[in-house]
């Protein structure tokens, strides 16, 4: 199925519009006081918006393949991860992410693509993928939900921010557990 680049852009520029709406609304009461960096609530909302957005211009940017990326933000500083075909789009892929409102770093985690990869790779791949997220999940010493899983020719990347050291070491050894699984990439961060 083909999909029309145009609607696609438009979708997801409305989708940032709606964002940027949401995490609007709550400051129509002016004698509120502003919500510091550390509120949680306020902090996960902004980086969300900086997420969405991030994700847009990656999106429009027709060089960049942005489904093979994934973006994780974190009080504005923003990590990429995933796999490209080259040099190029990694500079092109972080000079974009730079430019978004709202990001106050960019944590480069791409990798490059080793070889084509075939129609049985990206099966594989994805179901390699689909087990290591269940079981990040089932495993309740992981907050797996902060934890992108990107998978390449068996080689898994984890990605995202997590809340201490024993919880990427977790992490990894659960990724190495899987069926498929050649390797494991380590770009998780601590949250500071």
């Amino acid at each position: 199925m083909r999909v029309n680049r145009k609607v696609l852009v438009l979708g997801v520029t409305l989708a940032v519009a709606m964002s940027v709406l949401i995490a609007g609304c709550g400051n129509r009461q002016a004698k509120l006081p502003t919500p510091s960096a550390s509120t949680a609530v306020g902090t996960k909302i902004d980086d969300t918006v900086v997420t969405t957005k991030v994700k847009s211009a990656l999106f429009a940017d027709p060089d960049i393949k942005s489904f093979d990326l994934k973006v994780e933000t974190r009080k504005g500083a923003v990590q990429l991860s995933g796999f490209v075909d080259n040099q190029a789009q990694i500079d092109r892929a972080i000079t974009a992410t730079r430019a978004v409102e709202g990001v106050k770093s960019v944590d480069n985690s791409i990798s490059l693509k080793g070889g084509s990869a075939t129609v049985g790779n990206a099966v594989d791949d994805g179901i390699i993928t689909t087990k290591v997220k269940s079981a990040l999940l089932a495993d309740p010493s992981v907050k797996s939900f902060d934890i992108a899983v990107v998978t390449r020719k068996g080689e898994v990347q984890l990605s995202g921010f997590v809340d201490s050291q024993a919880q990427i070491d977790q992490a990894i050894a659960i990724a190495h557990k899987m069926d498929g699984v050649t390797s494991v990439g380590n770009e998780l961060s601590i949250k500071k």
